[in-house]
């Protein structure tokens, strides 16, 4: 499983959603981290989302990250 997210520099709450991500995600998952200022159609995408978080490629969550809703998201993907 692969939680991902959306982020770019001078994004305040784009770290403290990483913080989030990484604490909740720890040991079940993994991480990927990306930059959105690094790719046009990224950056074209989500300009004004970040940041944004998917699991598995399908987006759950945007601008702000909940600890609970990211654990209710990865438990239901390890149901399937």
């Amino acid at each position: 499983m692969i939680v991902t997210l959306y982020t770019r520099a001078g994004c305040h709450l784009c770290e403290v959603a990483r913080g989030v991500v990484e604490r909740v995600a720890a040991g079940r998952a993994e991480v990927e981290l990306v930059d959105i200022d690094t790719d046009p159609q990224l950056l074209e995408r989500y300009t004004v989302r970040v940041p944004v978080v998917a699991v598995d490629g399908r987006e759950i969550a945007e601008y702000e990250v909940d600890a609970a809703q990211l654990e209710a998201a990865l438990a239901g993907w390890r149901r399937r």
